[in-house]
């Protein structure tokens, strides 16, 4: 007697089995793999962290955490942020005109060289610090300053890399994806500059 083959359920990289969209809860419904939110909320877990860690030494050593930060140029910031929102808005308009079959990859272009312009404006930054001699031995805040605006440049020399491989891998999940860690990439940003360079 022949026995009847059973099938066997085929299970997708993200959960998803014989095609089946995969159940993530609230993630299901968010643009993108769900599997790069997860990783986005582990990153804001990592730099709100960092946040916190930066407040508590603040207010230990508020003196040497008020002359440090006279030091930092605010110009400079000021213009990373403009630059990395600019970014940000131009990934959101190439996701639009991907949706709506238009070409978009004039704007992935854009938001990645302003990427890279953000990078070379920190590496400037870097370098006016380290030619005064302000560097990760100086004091406390030096090292959280160093630490977070270093761990943040990383994310954007990362993301330049995935907007770059979603703005040829064309699909509009990859480029919802890519897009979902650049605006993660930004809001980092936004809350750093004020909370390092600004707030007393």
């Amino acid at each position: 007697m022949t026995e009847t083959p059973v099938p066997t359920a085929v299970v997708a990289a993200d959960g998803a089995v014989d095609g089946e969209a995969a159940d993530w809860g609230p993630l299901s419904s968010l643009p993108g793999n769900p599997m790069m939110w997860i990783l986005i909320l582990g990153e804001l877990a990592a730099f709100g962290a960092m946040f916190i860690g930066f407040a508590v030494a603040r207010a230990l050593d508020p003196a040497t955490f008020d002359a440090s930060q006279a030091q930092l140029d605010r110009l400079l910031g000021g213009m990373n942020t403009m630059v990395l929102v600019t970014s940000g808005w131009l990934v959101a308009v190439a996701v639009r005109r991907r949706a709506s079959g238009r070409s978009y990859r004039a704007a992935m272009l854009g938001a990645m060289a302003l990427g890279g312009l953000f990078l070379a404006i920190k590496a400037v930054e870097y370098g006016d610090k380290i030619g005064r001699d302000l560097t990760l031995e100086t004091n406390s805040f030096f090292q959280l300053y160093y630490l977070l605006t270093g761990f943040h440049a990383m994310h954007v020399a990362a993301g330049i890399v995935i907007l770059g491989i979603v703005t040829w891998w064309d699909s509009l999940e990859n480029l919802e994806t890519g897009a979902a860690f650049w605006h993660m990439v930004d809001l980092i940003w936004v809350l750093l500059y004020p909370i390092v360079y600004l707030l007393r």
